[in-house]
């Protein structure tokens, strides 16, 4: 890979507890009408920014909500619709103030069980993290 190429990234599996009474743990996936896919809340680090910033900076853009950051989870490698490899690295974070509002780079948001979340994730790739969140949380 070439470092000067290779696009930058950061996002968070974000959880919360089911606020429906259960308290059954939930995760966030994000829509993109220009994709038409279920994400993760993620994007492009800006020049400079620290990772673990960007992440929580593109959790509160995409998602409306302010977070707790937790463990780091795998970083994930993949070649982008360009042709540029990206690297998107990932935290654990747990959901607290805000509320979605609807936008052009995301329309729709979901909060689904774990094994729900794992099946509507678009990019198999992105399936991983979900394991990651888990283990992470079991071991906290």
């Amino acid at each position: 890979m070439n470092p000067a190429r290779t696009v930058l990234a950061a996002g968070c599996v974000l959880w919360r507890r089911s606020p429906w009474g259960d308290g059954g743990l939930e995760i966030c996936l994000v829509h993109r009408p220009k994709y038409d896919d279920w994400s993760l809340p993620k994007g492009k680090l800006k020049r400079g920014e620290d990772p673990l910033a960007g992440a929580l900076r593109e959790v509160l853009e995409e998602t409306g909500h302010i977070c707790a950051p937790g463990a780091r989870l795998p970083s994930v490698h993949y070649i982008d619709g360009q042709g540029r490899p990206k690297v998107v690295d990932y935290w654990a974070a747990e959901a607290s103030a805000g509320s979605f509002v609807p936008c052009d780079e995301v329309d729709r948001l979901l909060w689904l069980p774990p094994a729900a979340a794992r099946l509507r994730l678009t990019q198999p790739r992105d399936r991983h993290l979900v394991d990651a969140l888990l283990d992470a949380l079991h071991r906290s």
